[in-house]
């Protein structure tokens, strides 16, 4: 073989995809999951470009990789659909699932839903998971004093939301035990 890998890729690549692309879209119901097939096969061609044969030998080839990785593909989904059932099963068993609330949330629940999502992560790490600015700032990160910036306004406008609902704050028994 006088060319050199990279130019027979391309040459490969340019003659194939076009129909390789037709393949993998007639198999998969998501235009996502056939371009993610038609990466893959061109993955494993470059890898192997080598092996690859010559002429029409290698559109040929490409189809058996690309039919190999969408089985692939299928494998790894019915395994991620087992494993999503295995998990539904165990959180419908979990007792702490049962005491999540539903559509019937307390004032405070509504004005801490009305918070902006970031409000709401801020609150919830450090009430729900017990976690000091410190440990939040790695989780997000950002440095220690922004977090405790964000925190600062994240608890005056949940008090100020609070406030408007007429929730007393003191009364907040969740959020008094938490440090928010």
């Amino acid at each position: 073989m006088g060319v050199d890998p990279e130019s027979r890729f391309e040459a490969i690549y340019e003659a194939a995809y076009p129909q390789l692309l037709g393949y993998a879209l007639r198999r998969c119901s998501d235009p996502d999951d056939a371009a993610d097939v038609v990466a893959e096969t061109f993955m494993v061609a470059w890898r192997r470009i080598e092996e690859v044969p010559e002429g029409d030998e290698a559109r040929l080839w490409l189809f058996g990789v690309a039919r190999r990785v969408l089985a692939n593909q299928r494998r790894g989904e019915r395994r991620h659909e087992q494993r999503t059932a295995a998990l539904r099963e165990q959180l419908a068993a979990s007792p702490l699932v049962a005491e999540l609330p539903g559509d019937d949330l307390s004032q405070m629940g509504m004005v801490f839903r009305a918070l902006s999502e970031d409000d709401r992560e801020l609150l919830a790490l450090v009430a729900w998971e017990r976690l000091d600015p410190g440990q939040i700032a790695k989780i997000l990160g950002i440095s220690r004093n922004a977090v405790r910036v964000r925190l600062f306004r994240a608890r005056k406008r949940f008090a100020r939301g609070l406030a408007e609902a007429g929730v007393e704050y003191s009364n907040a028994v969740a959020i008094e035990g938490s440090s928010l």
